[in-house]
């Protein structure tokens, strides 16, 4: 196995390393302020209802953070056609402009609709990983495009992973210091890339049509939809995207509510699932894969996930910091078997010449949960606030059912390719 740092090496003597490092800093930061906001919303949004119940915040919380989600769906494929049409550079400093004033404004603050408009701002021009791919697909040599996109994953991996616990840590300092700090961060990088940054796309290879059907984030699905193994697949996975999508919109006002957690304490929380998740995919899922198979590792995944949605909804019951921790660390075991095993067989379920689209279609189903969990999340609360989380173990029990009665085993042999 190559060592992974002179993997890093090669990559940056294939292009600039100033213009490589912007775009890796650029999609951290992209996918970061998705989760940067999570541990303090629910504590800035009590500043300006109101009714500072848990049921009118867990409304707001959940609005907000569909908001964004619908905002970034939307907005990626705009984003997109555009730098086709106009080149990358210029959608790229467009998006970090958008997320400072975004930041900006959720931490200035002053109203609701000032929050809601920060959000709405930061969310369209957030949709920029599109164009990061792109760029790195224009600079970078065929048989070396795979380092490239595996790093920028690694990347956004620990962007998901960070998020949380950077808002969680800053929050120290103040309510708001998180989006003023991101904010910053983000100033400096647009700057850095305003110099550093060459167009990588040659006006002659430039798109000269810009149509409707350019700006349809559901071409890429109704693609997908018509592969009966992908259907199947797609299925199976929005049983365990929804959940989690449900736990993001909820999880700070829960745990703020049931066990007066703080912003610092929550982010912690997300830092922890985020260090098991590394520790099980990175380690456990490579040597239980060839033994078990995506199949059984999907399985897995879905039930001790769904086994801490079901813990959690006790929580009303046994507001125990220990269930809590012990919750979290079983969430992330299942989580880490989850996830490679179903972007394996997503992965084998097309021609590789597919992939870009199958891959496509299998975020657009990842933004969609993330438009209606929270939502989700939002209405089930105010019923109880166990209830999201009793739904999701019972959606996950939904997910293991298709998965062990609808999904076949996939072999490499099999990606010869039957699935229609």
């Amino acid at each position: 196995m190559q060592n992974p740092l002179r993997s890093i090496q090669q990559i940056f003597t294939q292009q600039s390393n100033s213009s490589f490092l912007f775009i890796l800093i650029t999609a951290f930061l992209s996918v970061m302020g998705i989760g940067l906001v999570i541990p303090v919303i629910p504590f800035i949004v009590i500043k300006y209802v109101s009714n500072s119940h848990p049921h009118t915040v867990a409304f707001y919380v959940g609005l907000l953070i569909s908001s964004y989600a619908f905002c970034q769906f939307f907005g990626a494929p705009v984003l997109g056609a555009l730098s086709d049409r106009f080149g990358r550079r210029p959608v790229l400093l467009l998006c970090q402009l958008g997320s400072v004033i975004g930041y900006l404004l959720f931490g200035l603050g002053g109203s609701l609709w000032v929050l809601f408009l920060g959000r709405i701002i930061d969310g369209i021009t957030g949709g920029d990983i599109s164009t990061i791919f792109a760029y790195v697909a224009d600079i970078t040599e065929p048989r070396e495009r795979g380092k490239s996109f595996g790093l920028i994953g690694a990347v956004i991996g620990l962007g998901f992973i960070l998020g949380p616990t950077i808002g969680g840590i800053a929050s120290n300092i103040s309510l708001t210091a998180p989006f003023f700090l991101a904010a910053g961060v983000t100033i400096l990088n647009m700057l850095f890339g305003f110099f550093v940054l060459p167009e990588s796309l040659d006006p002659q290879q430039r798109s000269n049509n810009f149509t409707l059907k350019h700006l349809n984030p559901f071409v890429q699905l109704q693609f997908a939809l018509k592969k009966p193994t992908l259907r199947i697949l797609l299925l199976a996975g929005l049983f365990y995207f929804l959940p989690f999508a449900v736990l993001q919109g909820i999880n700070a006002v829960f745990l703020k509510d049931t066990l007066h957690f703080t912003p610092f304490i929550i982010g912690l929380l997300f830092l922890l699932i985020g260090l098991f998740d590394i520790i099980t995919q990175g380690f456990l899922s490579g040597k239980l894969l060839p033994k078990f198979g995506e199949k059984r590792l999907m399985t897995a995944g879905l039930f001790f996930t769904g086994l801490f949605y079901l813990l959690s909804s006790f929580l009303t019951l046994v507001p125990s910091v220990y269930l809590v921790i012990f919750g979290t660390i079983i969430y992330s075991f299942g989580s880490g078997l989850w996830e490679p095993a179903f972007n394996a067989l997503v992965s084998h379920s097309s021609a590789p010449q597919e992939q870009g689209r199958v891959q496509g279609a299998n975020q657009s189903v990842q933004s969609l949960t993330r438009i209606v969990g929270p939502l989700l999340a939002a209405g089930l609360y105010q019923i109880h606030w166990g209830l999201p989380y009793l739904s999701c173990a019972v959606l996950s029990l939904i997910g293991i059912w298709i998965v062990v009665s609808l999904i076949k085993p996939v072999t490499r042999t099999d990606v010869e390719y039957k699935n229609g």
